[in-house]
């Protein structure tokens, strides 16, 4: 008597939670597509207008994020250095070279989860244009680790793996068709552990 009623309501739970379940690693596996990779770096650029496709609106709305207009910024993401290498908070690299133009640009490590950098240790955990040393040249020269450097030093948490996500502000390189010439930071492991 009850049995079919079960078994509709067991076929509901597990079509809902399979559904629910993969709808979420999707979210969670892209942005979206048309990246545009330059090195180690990677951009969704269509991703804030109003032509991105269902998966990057959704993980967007899925992160609670707000992003940049095409005329106001873009965000390049880094998960490995220049040999494809996942970033290691074990490791020491060095962020070096030029961004593209921009009025400003920032840069900031986030965790494995996107966890904003937590700034209450007093570590350095952004940089930005504006507060950057430079070379005569007008590069720079940003070492990454988990433990205190000279110079420009971005702190990042010690034995876990992280992102880095560079961000031009007022760039004419976010309404671009030319993104594949741009010239972007190097990323270069110099060593790991502290032997």
């Amino acid at each position: 008597m009850f049995r079919l009623p079960l078994l509709v309501a067991l076929a509901l739970i597990v079509a809902f939670g399979v559904g629910i379940g993969s709808t979420r690693v999707a979210l969670d596996a892209t942005t979206g597509f048309g990246a545009i990779r330059l090195g180690a770096w990677e951009a969704f650029p269509e991703a804030q207008t109003v032509n991105a496709d269902p998966y990057a609106k959704a993980h967007r709305a899925n992160g609670g994020r707000l992003l940049y207009g095409s005329a106001e910024g873009l965000s390049f993401t880094a998960a490995t250095d220049e040999k494809g290498e996942r970033l290691n908070g074990n490791c020491t690299y060095l962020v070096s070279g030029q961004t593209p133009q921009a009025r400003l640009w920032t840069l900031f490590a986030t965790g494995s989860e996107d966890r904003l950098p937590n700034a209450s240790d007093g570590l350095p955990v952004a940089l930005n244009s504006r507060s950057v040393l430079r070379e005569q040249n007008g590069s720079f020269v940003i070492t990454v680790a988990a433990t205190a450097e000279p110079g420009n030093w971005l702190a990042v948490e010690a034995q876990k793996p992280f992102r880095l996500v560079l961000t031009l502000l007022d760039t004419p390189t976010a309404g671009s068709s030319g993104l594949i010439d741009l010239a972007m930071p190097r990323i270069d492991r110099i060593g790991c552990g502290h032997a």
